[in-house]
């Protein structure tokens, strides 16, 4: 997400970090660049036109530090101001009693469906007991597909044969009958907004007064996705947004348009297809991966979330015996995952994101790693000394690979071990990394 966005934002400050100081007309040519790539990003133009304005006013007024390059001072205030145009500050969603209602609408496509479950299991893993309502009675299969997404995740979806308002008002009552919260609201979409839509939505939130009106808006839409979160606001009047397809859209420009344009916050974020892909906006954050900075707390967070304390307890004992494992290394591969792609963590580290940015990431590689390492005995991935050329091949066979590949893993499982011994004697040496990582 961002990426082209980012590349050029990086590509302007590069050319100002080359000027000795910060000069009224430096500033004005890079704000001309910095125009055209916001534009050309398909940010709304107002948004880009007072964002514009903002900048050069905040950095010709700035006195030039010795310890901080023109460039960087730059840098300072455009993320200083996207943050501003982002929203500022984090907006939570909020319940203000128990069950806490959420009600999430928008057109169809836009990935209403699944956003549900990502926010269902978003709160079951806050340890609450979440509910689904499945009052799409219009779509095709709208039902049937939130009670799979609802059997994946363990949560419940309640669903009678009335019509939607009851079907929500019923769904409430069965919530506090079984102590149930929150409870997520599944409304039917249309391909264009229409006098219909609107009224039934408008019925549904009169009849169970939710705590948050939640828009999902597809960011791959751009402007249409502002301009559809501008008209369901006029009749609603929404509590917030939430896009989905970040991951997909290159640009940007929803995600930085509609707070300015709206006045609503950007609450959620879905970044991937799985059901754990899902994040809490914070302005602050987006901005530092806008420009490159990466995204360390979130990185932190989603380790926490998903790295086992008492597995990780019990690796770092064997770390300090050498005593590591080819299973071991496989239980570190699948507690990588659940935290999503290898560039979406990536992009996270601070500097990275512009350092992979022209790379391949090749996911596949890990499945092909996976599968080796699944290929062999216990007695073999606990010893893998014990595998010879006869052993190696039937490993290939039976992984899908060959034994080239088979080779590869153990000189880089080997050139792990190496580096760990050399990193608890303080000898460790940048030189051994590149080993570890497939060529």
């Amino acid at each position: 997400m961002f990426d082209t966005l980012s590349e050029k934002l990086e590509g302007v400050f590069k050319t100002l970090r080359g000027h000795g100081k910060l000069t009224e007309q430096n500033i004005k040519d890079s704000l001309k660049e910095v125009r055209r790539a916001l534009l050309e990003a398909d940010v709304n133009f107002k948004v880009v036109k007072q964002f514009v304005a903002n900048v050069e006013a905040k950095a010709s007024g700035q006195e030039t530090l010795r310890s901080i390059s023109p460039g960087e001072q730059v840098v300072k205030v455009v993320h200083d101001e996207l943050i501003a145009v982002l929203g500022g500050q984090n907006a939570p969603i909020s319940f203000r009693s128990t069950p806490g209602k959420l009600l999430v609408c928008g057109l169809q496509g836009s990935g209403k469906t699944t956003l549900c479950a990502k926010i269902a299991l978003h709160y079951k893993k806050k340890n609450s007991r979440p509910l689904m309502v499945a009052a799409d009675i219009y779509r095709p299969a709208a039902v049937k597909q939130l009670q799979v997404l609802g059997k994946q995740i363990d949560v419940p979806v309640f669903h009678v044969d009335k019509k939607p308002p009851q079907i929500c008002e019923d769904a409430v009552e069965y919530a506090r009958a079984n102590n149930l919260h929150p409870v997520i609201f599944d409304t039917a979409g249309r391909l264009h907004i229409d006098t219909e839509l609107m009224d039934e939505l408008k019925n549904i939130r009169s009849k169970i007064n939710p705590d948050e009106i939640l828009l999902v808006a597809d960011a791959m839409t751009g402007q249409d996705a502002v301009n559809v979160a501008t008209q369901f606001n006029e009749t609603l009047d929404l509590t917030g947004v939430a896009l989905t397809k970040l991951d997909g859209d290159a640009r940007g420009g929803a995600a930085l348009s509609i707070r300015q344009v709206t006045g609503k916050p950007l609450k959620l974020v879905s970044v991937g297809e799985k059901l754990s892909d899902l994040e809490i906006f914070y302005p602050e954050r987006m901005a530092s991966r806008i420009l490159g900075m990466g995204d360390i707390v979130s990185l932190v967070e989603k380790a926490q979330e998903t790295i086992d304390v008492k597995e990780a307890e019990k690796l770092e004992k064997k770390l300090r015996k050498d005593t590591l494992t080819l299973e071991d290394f496989y239980q570190q591969l699948q507690q990588l995952k659940k935290m999503g792609s290898l560039e979406s963590i990536l992009r996270m580290i601070p500097g990275v994101s512009s350092a992979i940015r022209d790379v391949q990431i090749d996911e596949s590689s890990m499945k092909r790693v996976e599968a080796i390492i699944l290929s062999m005995t216990p007695d073999e991935r606990s010893k893998p000394t014990i595998l010879n050329g006869s052993r190696r091949a039937r490993i290939a066979a039976g992984s899908g690979t060959s034994v080239q590949e088979v080779n590869r893993l153990l000189r880089q499982f080997e050139q792990m071990q190496k580096m760990i011994k050399q990193m608890r004697g303080g000898k460790f040496n940048k030189k051994m990394m590149p080993g570890l990582f497939p060529g």
